[in-house]
């Protein structure tokens, strides 16, 4: 049986990795990539960078863990708010719309998902692991399920739209900073568009 002390030690260990895990995101998102040091993000957090090495193995496995978070907090906020529709045009508001409210939502985590993407294709170490196409193959698989209910056309190809509805959404990330970047209006054209494009009438 675990004690009370080794409990707070866990608890301790969670919430100064958490705490660090929020300085490095900030820190990438503030200075981008490349400067975003350990030592940098341990003057943000007032400790020294001996106390992220302890948690972190380093600069690779701390970034790897803000990947590993951002993606799970957006599949938090996105996955029930679309698996709860019943018909298809819902569905497919409601992915679009969470997807772009996330983003607006959490401006320094995906600014920093945006850093290390940047980043990874200039050829730091890629910090993404598992399949990057399994956002398309979920919203292609609930595109069919939908379009063999008859909710959607059935003369498109889903995987063809997922991809695209996908592409429409990535690409407003790294529109955040720009201050005529409206990113609401931005998600009542994506909605507009693809209920357009996958409707079953012209009706």
């Amino acid at each position: 049986m675990r004690s009370k002390k080794g409990d707070n030690r866990t608890f301790l260990s969670t919430a100064r990795r958490a705490q660090i895990v929020d300085a490095a995101i900030g820190t990438v998102a503030e200075v981008g990539y490349a400067s975003a040091s350990l030592s940098r993000i341990a003057v943000r957090l007032g400790i020294s960078k001996g106390v992220i090495s302890y948690h972190f193995s380093g600069k690779d496995d701390l970034i790897a863990e803000i990947v590993r978070q951002v993606l799970q907090q957006a599949r938090a906020y996105v996955q029930p708010r679309f698996e709860a529709q019943t018909t298809g045009p819902e569905m497919l508001r409601a992915y679009i719309e969470s997807s772009l409210e996330f983003m607006r939502d959490n401006p320094d985590q995906i600014t920093a998902l945006v850093e290390i993407v940047r980043a990874t294709i200039a050829g730091a170490k890629s910090p993404f692991s598992g399949n990057r196409d399994a956002g398309v193959q979920v919203l292609a698989e609930l595109i069919t399920r939908f379009q063999a209910a008859g909710d959607f056309r059935a003369d498109f190809d889903p995987n063809a739209m997922a991809i695209a509805i996908r592409a429409v959404i990535d690409a407003a990330p790294g529109r955040l900073a720009d201050p005529a970047f409206d990113i609401d209006q931005y998600a009542r054209e994506a909605v507009t568009i693809f209920h357009r494009a996958t409707r079953l009438t012209e009706a």
